[in-house]
C-alpha cells in the first residue's frame, strides 16, 4: 500500500515537473527589453508548445465549427493568407477558451492550371511541383502559429479525396444532375481550356489569364445546377444565415428571378437545346415553334436549315427558325412561340411561312379555363421524362464543369462505340490520372456496360470548383477510406458556424459549395441545406503601388521619390518623371507585394499577426503600411514593462505599510474593477459577436493604460490588479499566442499571489488553457434603448439580471422611465425588437412613425397596448 502510494507521488511529482518545464518563461526573470532578438526566442520556446486543434470528434453539445477557405498550394502565403488565417485562428482559440468543442480544419485545393503551367515550365510532374509547395506552406502557416487540427488535412489531387469527388459527379449524374452537350463555349486562348461563364468578367476576358475569350463550340459536361435555383434562391433568406450583409444580394443577382421555367429538349442534330419560358403550357401547343437568333451557334451547323426539335409534351416536332425578330427573353437567345395561345406568336408563324399547322379545332381546345392544368401536366412531365421543368431565372445557365487540361480530377465516364457513355462502376473508383506523357493508348479500356475492348475513358478533367464545392464536409471525416463522409458526423457538426474568405470567392465558389450542399441534403448526406451559418468576408490586404505616368510602367518604391505623400505625388529618382501612387492588391506584377516571411524575420511572427488585425476591421481593405507598425510595437512593449513592473512590485522589500483597507486604496482596486470589467465586455463582444477584432485590440489596449496608470503599491497588494493584469493576458492570447504564453509564465512565477484561492485562474496551466473571463455578475451592464435607431437612454442593471431578461421585461423598464414615455407621448409605435448579448449588453429597438397633431391624443394609448401584448 505505501509503495502504492509513494509510486502515485512520483507520477503526480513528475507530472507536475513535466508541466511546469512546459510552462516555463524562457526569458525567466531577466530585466530584458523587448527587442527582435527577444521575440524570436521567445517564439522559437512556445512554438511547438502552444496548443493545435483538439477537436473531439464525440463531443457536439458544444461544437463549433470555424472554416476558412483553404489555399492553392503555390508554394508561399502571401499577406492576404496571414490575415485570412490569423482571424480564423484568434477566433478559433477564443472559442477553445470558452469552452467550445473548436474544429478548424485546413487542406489544400491542390488541383488547377497554375501548378500545371508551373511543373511545364520546370519539366517536372505537377504532382511533385504541389507536394513541394505544400511542404513550403505548411511550414510558413506553422510558423504562423495557427492551431489547424492537422490531423484532419486533405488535398484535393490525392486518390482518397478526388475518388469522392468521382463518386459525387455519378451520383449527380445518376440523378440527371450530370449530363453532355455540344455547346458554344468560351476558350482562353493562352490557358487553351474552356471557362465556364462565371470564369468571364464584363470585359469578356479570363480571369486568371486576362486573356480575350473566344466562342468554341465543343462537347462538354454540364452540372444542371439550374435545377436547384429556386432552392438556392430561397435558401437566402433562411434565417440560420447570419451576416451575409451584401453576399446575399451578390448571390441574388447571380440567381435572378426564378420566374420561369427551363427545358432541355433535344434537337434533331443530337443537342440539347435549353428553352426557357415563363409558360410551360405553351408547350402543349402542337403549333409551337422555336425561333433562335440568328448568331446562335447551331445555326452554323450544316442542317441548320432543316433543324427540329422534338416536343415530348405534345408529341410534335417543333420547327427551328432562325431569325432576331421574336421578343427574346432577357439574356436568352431561344423563343418558344406558341401561335395558339398568343395572337403575336400566330403572327410569327405567318410570317415565316410554316406549313402544316394543325387543325383549329385541336387548338381551339387549348382554352384559357385549361392553362393551369396543361402547365401542371407539362412540369409533371418534364420531372418524369428528366428534361428540366424547373423554376429558374431566365439568364441562369447550367455550370460547365469540363476543362482540357491534365492536372485536375478525372471525370469517371467511358466512352463506348456501343453503349455511348457509361458511368465506371463506383468499385473501380478512383480513376485515377495516367502518368503525364501517356499516350491515347492509356485512356483505351473496355467498357463497364458491354465488356467492349475499344472503349475510351474520357479525357477531361473536372473545374477544380468542384473539389472544393464540397470540401468542408470532408474535413470532418477526412480518412475514410470506405465512404465520402460519416452522415452521423455531419449530423453532429454540420453546418460551418464561421465561414471566413475572401469577397472575390463570394459568387462562385460560395454559389457552387451552396448548390453541392443543397444536393447532399436532398440525398440525406447533409443534415442542413445551407452549409454555411455565419460567413466573415474579408477585405484584401493592400499594398502601395507607384506607376510612371505616361507609360503606365510599375517601379518599386525604391524608385521613387516621394513628393506628397497625402496628394500622392511623386517622381521617379532617375528621369524625375511625374509616378502615380496609389493602394492596389499585392502581386508580385504591381511590384507593391510583402513578404510574409520578411515580417516574420524583421518583427516577429505575433506583431506580424497584431498588425494585420489591428486599425481596421476584417471586413474592410488593408493598406499596408510600415506607418502604422508602431502603435503594435509600443503596445507590445508596455504590456512586457508592465510585467517587469508587476514583478518588481511584489518582490520588493518595501517596510512601509499599506493599509488595503483604506479609502484610497479601495478607490484604486475599484477603478481597476471597473477597468478589468469594462473592457473585458468590449473585447468579448467583438470577439464573439462584431468579429471586430481591431476594436478588441483597441479595448485591450485601453486596459493596458489603466494597469500602467496603477501605482506600485496598488500593484503589490491589489487583488483587482491581479485579475486585470490575469485578463489582459488571457484576452490577448488568441491573437498573440507566443508572446501571451511567455506573458503569462511570468505572470504565474511571480510570487505572493492574492487570487490563489480563486477558481478564476488555472495557475498551473499556460494561457491558452485558461477560461476566457467573464464580467463580474455585480457588475452593471447596460440595457440601451433607442427610438428609430437614436439611443434614447441606457439603463444600468446588473450581469446576473441583465442575463435573464427578456423582450417583454425590457418593455416594462422602457415604458416605466421618462425620457422614454416622454419621447413617446405623440408617437405611433410601428414594431419594437430586442437584442441580448449574454453578460455584455441589451439593446431594445423601438420604432416609431410620426403622426399628425390631430392623432397625437389617439397615439398616447399606444404605449400601454405594446405593454399588454
Amino acid at each position: 500500500m505505501h509503495a502504492l502510494r509513494h509510486k502515485r507521488f512520483l507520477r503526480g511529482f513528475e507530472l507536475n515537473w513535466c508541466r511546469r518545464l512546459l510552462t516555463q518563461s524562457c526569458t525567466g526573470h531577466e530585466q530584458l527589453e523587448l527587442t527582435n532578438d527577444v521575440k524570436h526566442r521567445i517564439e522559437t520556446h512556445w512554438r511547438p508548445q502552444l496548443s493545435g486543434g483538439q477537436f473531439d470528434t464525440k463531443q457536439t453539445a458544444n461544437k463549433y465549427y470555424v472554416l476558412s477557405m483553404f489555399p492553392y498550394p503555390s508554394g508561399n502565403l502571401h499577406m492576404g493568407h496571414v490575415r485570412v488565417y490569423t482571424i480564423s485562428d484568434a477566433v478559433a482559440r477564443f472559442h477553445r477558451m470558452c469552452g467550445k468543442n473548436v474544429f478548424q480544419p485546413i487542406g489544400w485545393d491542390s488541383f488547377g492550371l497554375p501548378a500545371e503551367n508551373a511543373a511545364n515550365q520546370r519539366g517536372v510532374e505537377p504532382a511533385a511541383w504541389t507536394q513541394q509547395n505544400i511542404a513550403q506552406m505548411k511550414q510558413q502557416l506553422e510558423r504562423l502559429g495557427c492551431s489547424f487540427d492537422w490531423a484532419h488535412e486533405l488535398s484535393t489531387s490525392t486518390p482518397e479525396y478526388y475518388k469522392w469527388t468521382q463518386q459525387l459527379f455519378l451520383m449527380l449524374h445518376k440523378k440527371g444532375l450530370a449530363y453532355q452537350n455540344e455547346a458554344l463555349v468560351n476558350w482562353d486562348p493562352v490557358d487553351k481550356t474552356v471557362l465556364a461563364d462565371e470564369q468571364v468578367d464584363a470585359n469578356g476576358c479570363s480571369w486568371r489569364s486576362g486573356a480575350k475569350v473566344e466562342k468554341k463550340l465543343l462537347k462538354q459536361w454540364f452540372i444542371r445546377t439550374s435545377a436547384y435555383a429556386k432552392r438556392l434562391l430561397d435558401g437566402l433568406e433562411d434565417p440560420t444565415l447570419r451576416d451575409w450583409r451584401d453576399i446575399i444580394n451578390l448571390q441574388r443577382h447571380w440567381i435572378g428571378e426564378c420566374n420561369g421555367y427551363a427545358f432541355s429538349l433535344l434537337t434533331s442534330a443530337s443537342n440539347l437545346l435549353r428553352v426557357w419560358t415563363a409558360n410551360p403550357e405553351h408547350l402543349k401547343d402542337p403549333n409551337a415553334f422555336l425561333v433562335l437568333r440568328s448568331k446562335h451557334f447551331l445555326s452554323k451547323l450544316p442542317e441548320a436549315g432543316q433543324l427540329s426539335v422534338e416536343n415530348p409534351f405534345a408529341a410534335t416536332t417543333m420547327p427551328v427558325v432562325f431569325s432576331d425578330e421574336a421578343v427574346f427573353p432577357a439574356d436568352c437567345d431561344v423563343y418558344l412561340a406558341a401561335p395558339s395561345f398568343r395572337a403575336e406568336d400566330r403572327e410569327l408563324w405567318e410570317g415565316f411561312g410554316l406549313a402544316f399547322p394543325t387543325p383549329e379545332e385541336e387548338a381551339a381546345q387549348l382554352n384559357p379555363a385549361n392553362w393551369e392544368q396543361l402547365r401542371k401536366q407539362v412540369l409533371q412531365a418534364a420531372e418524369r421524362l428528366n428534361v428540366g421543368g424547373y423554376r429558374v431565372s431566365s439568364k441562369l445557365q447550367d455550370w460547365l464543369i469540363s476543362r482540357q487540361r491534365y492536372w485536375g480530377t478525372p471525370i469517371p465516364i467511358v466512352h463506348c462505340p456501343k453503349c455511348g457513355a457509361v458511368r465506371v462502376p463506383e468499385e473501380q473508383l478512383p480513376v485515377q490520372l495516367p502518368p503525364r506523357e501517356a499516350g491515347k493508348d492509356a485512356m483505351r479500356c473496355e467498357c463497364p456496360k458491354c465488356g467492349e475492348a475499344n472503349a475510351q475513358r474520357e479525357t477531361d478533367t473536372m473545374d477544380t470548383f468542384v473539389d472544393s464545392s464540397w470540401y468542408y464536409l470532408r474535413y470532418l471525416d477526412a480518412h475514410n477510406a470506405e465512404q465520402m463522409l460519416d452522415p452521423a458526423l455531419a449530423q453532429k457538426f454540420m453546418p460551418v458556424d464561421l465561414y471566413i474568405g475572401g469577397k472575390e470567392h463570394a459568387v462562385l465558389h460560395l454559389y457552387y459549395a451552396r448548390f453541392m450542399n443543397h444536393f447532399l441534403h436532398s440525398c440525406g448526406l447533409s443534415p442542413t441545406s445551407e452549409p454555411f451559418s455565419r460567413l466573415l468576408v474579408q477585405g484584401m490586404v493592400m499594398g502601395r503601388s507607384f506607376r510612371v505616368k505616361g507609360s503606365g510602367r510599375y517601379v518599386r518604391e525604391a524608385e521613387v521619390e516621394i513628393v506628397n505623400a497625402k496628394k500622392n505625388q511623386a517622381l521617379l529618382k532617375e528621369t524625375q518623371e511625374p509616378v502615380v501612387m496609389g493602394w492596389e492588391k499585392m502581386s508580385k506584377s504591381k511590384l507593391n507585394g510583402v513578404e510574409p516571411d520578411d515580417m516574420f524575420d524583421e518583427y516577429g511572427t505575433d506583431t506580424t499577426r497584431l498588425i494585420i488585425l489591428a486599425d481596421v476591421a476584417p471586413t474592410s481593405h488593408r493598406n499596408w503600411s510600415s506607418a502604422t507598425f508602431p502603435g503594435i510595437l509600443n503596445w507590445q512593449k508596455r504590456l512586457w514593462l508592465t510585467l517587469e513592473d508587476f514583478q518588481a512590485a511584489r518582490e520588493e522589500q518595501s517596510p512601509e505599510h499599506v493599509d488595503t483597507g483604506g479609502d484610497a486604496f479601495l478607490a484604486e482596486d475599484a477603478k481597476l474593477f471597473d477597468a478589468r470589467n469594462f473592457y473585458i465586455k468590449g473585447a468579448t463582444f467583438n470577439y464573439r459577436h462584431a468579429h471586430q477584432l481591431s476594436v478588441a485590440i483597441s479595448k485591450m489596449q485601453g486596459l493596458t493604460n489603466s494597469l500602467r496608470r496603477t501605482p506600485k503599491h496598488v500593484q503589490r497588494h491589489g487583488k483587482q490588479f491581479e485579475r486585470a493584469l490575469a485578463a489582459q493576458i488571457i484576452m490577448l492570447a488568441p491573437m498573440a499566442p507566443h508572446f501571451a504564453s511567455e506573458l503569462w509564465s511570468k505572470f504565474v512565477s511571480v510570487r505572493g499571489r492574492l487570487n490563489n484561492a480563486s477558481e478564476e485562474l488555472q495557475w498551473s496551466e499556460d494561457v491558452l488553457k485558461q477560461r476566457w473571463p467573464d464580467v463580474d455578475a455585480s457588475y452593471e451592464l447596460d440595457l440601451s434603448i433607442k427610438v428609430n435607431g437614436f439611443e434614447n437612454c441606457v439603463i444600468k442593471v446588473s450581469g446576473t439580471q441583465l442575463d435573464k431578461l427578456g423582450h417583454s421585461d425590457a418593455l416594462d423598464i422602457a415604458f416605466n422611465t421618462n425620457s422614454v414615455t416622454a419621447y413617446l407621448i405623440d408617437k405611433k409605435i410601428r414594431n419594437t425588437n430586442f437584442v441580448l448579448y449574454p453578460g455584455i449588453e441589451a439593446i431594445l429597438n423601438i420604432y416609431v412613425d410620426k403622426l399628425p397633431k390631430a392623432q397625437q391624443a389617439k397615439s398616447s394609448g399606444d404605449v400601454d397596448k405594446v405593454r399588454a401584448e
